[in-house]
């Protein structure tokens, strides 16, 4: 372990990842450290959650947790789509994600150890899951306005029966309106918190809580794009959590289940009562199915 000092007479010992975390930046630059990393996490995490389902695809035991049996995805799509995100993330989000150190600096957020408690960090990420939701479910439904949809929304849903990677497979002007929702959240979090009702610097936001928000976020998105839903999937688990089964039904019929994390808005605003009659014929025609023996 290592000991740092914070500035104020206090001594503070570092743990294991966060002496490495220090080491990763001593003697650099720190827009260049952030960005990098940043970068290559997002698409580790982005791609490697995306091999378990590709895996599936080939294997026929998991075919029956398909949400979609009969559309099958063939190795062009996925070729297509791998080769259009890759060039979305080197030339409109790599950007961005550079640009997101500056800025955050600006408004303050701290990037060196030691790390936030990480019972503070479960709180702001649960804020920033609530937060993105809500942004997502009002700006996706506006993209549904035939001329908005036309234009730009169209991109995404050139894939009626969409598969993980297809999660960021967006215009770019899509992809900086709803991935607002992703940066903007934790950034209004922390103004609020620090200027606006000076909750303390201990709720400020920290680099590694928005870099774990953003896993979080990523394994969200590319489950709900997964075209699978299985036992063990976290919508059985857990009643509002919108999953695969939710998402999937929007870019079947191409319209309702806006939201992108939970299942509230759209039952609020009755943007679900198609998708819930749907289930239900298909839960129908599967109990007498299995009443007939078929």
């Amino acid at each position: 372990m290592e000991t740092i000092n914070t500035g104020n007479s206090t001594m503070i010992e570092l743990n294991w990842l966060e002496t490495k975390w220090e080491q990763m930046y001593e003697g650099r630059n720190p827009l260049l450290v952030t960005g990098l990393f940043a970068f290559l996490m997002h698409e580790t995490v982005y791609f490697g959650r995306f091999i378990p389902f590709l895996i599936c695809d080939f294997i026929p035991y998991f075919q029956k947790y398909k949400l979609q049996e009969a559309k099958v995805n063939t190795s062009a799509d996925y070729w297509k789509c791998t080769k259009k995100v890759l060039y979305a993330h080197f030339v409109f989000e790599g950007p961005l994600i550079f640009l997101f150190h500056p800025f955050a600096s600006i408004l303050g957020m701290k990037v060196s150890a030691p790390f936030p408690a990480w019972e503070k960090a479960v709180v702001q990420i649960a804020i920033f899951f609530i937060f993105e939701d809500f942004y997502h479910y009002n700006m996706h439904r506006f993209m549904h306005w035939p001329p908005f949809y036309k234009r730009v929304h169209k991109v995404h849903h050139e894939y009626a029966a969409p598969f993980g990677i297809a999660a960021e497979y967006a215009h770019p002007i899509e992809t900086m309106v709803l991935g607002f929702g992703t940066i903007g959240g934790p950034l209004i979090y922390h103004y609020c918190s620090m200027y606006l009702f000076d909750f303390g610097p201990e709720w400020g936001l920290h680099l590694i809580t928005m870099l774990s928000w953003i896993v979080f976020r990523l394994f969200q998105a590319i489950d709900a794009h997964s075209g699978y839903d299985f036992p063990w999937s976290l919508c059985h688990w857990v009643p509002f959590w919108a999953g695969a089964e939710h998402h999937d039904y929007h870019h079947q019929a191409f319209l309702d289940n806006f939201s992108s994390s939970f299942r509230w808005w759209d039952y609020i605003f009755g943007t679900d009562k198609r998708y819930r009659a749907y289930r239900a014929r298909q839960a129908e025609e599967k109990r007498l199915k299995s009443k007939k023996g078929l």
